[in-house]
């Protein structure tokens, strides 16, 4: 990674994805697990346990929620935050008229409690299912490789894995970006792909008139992963964006939450 050459640079696999734990979600009855406020309990426990320090936080998609919950829980951790093409949450219950959500809900049950949802699963999680997805949401169709897709499958087919993938679909609840970013008191940068099929840049600008977001910028012609898509094009604002906002530049760590939909 570029950034690492000069500064201290963590990716981390939340709770149930990656090669991390995927602690079934039964274990726990009716009490929500897999939540934004369990992985940013744990973004902010591997900053006081593994960093040790103050960090910046640069993240995709639902990570991006997983960062600003993080520094609302614990805002003297985050030294700033970098957006990329975050989530929306088109699918959050609060997003739905009143009339659908009783159909919503049998949904989420349906794919929960029945053999409808691992049937689901098992259909996604194939490489072709996993390339098609990819080449929904980068723009730049080369960019997706056979090294990618099973960078992306293979965790996904770890034991535990269906399960995490259902609870997670069907968690409409919980905070929404423009709740959350009122109240951090960090310095924030959002950065948006604007040929993003699935978090439309249209309703992303939105995010851009919040106190707490210093600038929004649009990475023409790229899509929801600008990361990974338009390395070229995010790696010099994080530079900047860190080089603005560390204090003492000594003292800099970056912890990563890439996270697709």
């Amino acid at each position: 990674m570029v950034l690492a050459k000069s500064h201290r640079v963590y990716s981390i696999d939340l709770i149930g994805y990656g090669y991390s734990d995927k602690p079934n979600p039964r274990d726990f009855f009716d009490k929500p697990f897999y939540t934004f406020e369990t992985w940013a309990s744990q973004l902010n426990d591997f900053c006081k346990d593994v960093v040790k320090d103050q960090a910046f936080f640069i993240c995709n998609s639902i990570g991006g929620l997983v960062g600003l919950q993080a520094a609302v829980m614990e805002p003297e951790i985050c030294r700033g935050m970098i957006l990329l093409n975050i989530s929306l949450r088109m699918l959050h219950i609060k997003k739905q008229p009143w009339y659908g959500r009783p159909l919503i809900r049998s949904f989420q049950n349906l794919l929960r409690n029945t053999a409808a949802g691992k049937l689901f699963y098992k259909m996604v999680a194939t490489s072709e299912s996993v390339r098609n997805i990819l080449c929904q949401c980068y723009n730049d169709t080369s960019q997706v490789t056979e090294e990618l897709v099973e960078k992306i499958l293979q965790p996904g087919l770890e034991t535990g894995a269906a399960d995490v993938f259902l609870e997670f679909i069907c968690y409409s609840g919980g905070p929404l970006p423009e709740e959350l970013l009122p109240q951090v008191k960090c310095p924030v940068l959002i950065a948006w792909g604007d040929k993003d099929p699935w978090e439309p840049i249209e309703l992303g600008r939105a995010y851009g008139n919040f106190d707490s977001v210093e600038d929004f910028i649009v990475l023409p012609n790229v899509g929801h992963c600008p990361q990974d898509e338009a390395p070229h094009l995010v790696n010099p604002l994080v530079e900047s964006f860190v080089t603005r906002h560390a204090t003492p530049p000594a003292s800099v760590s970056a912890a990563s939450l890439y996270s697709s939909n």
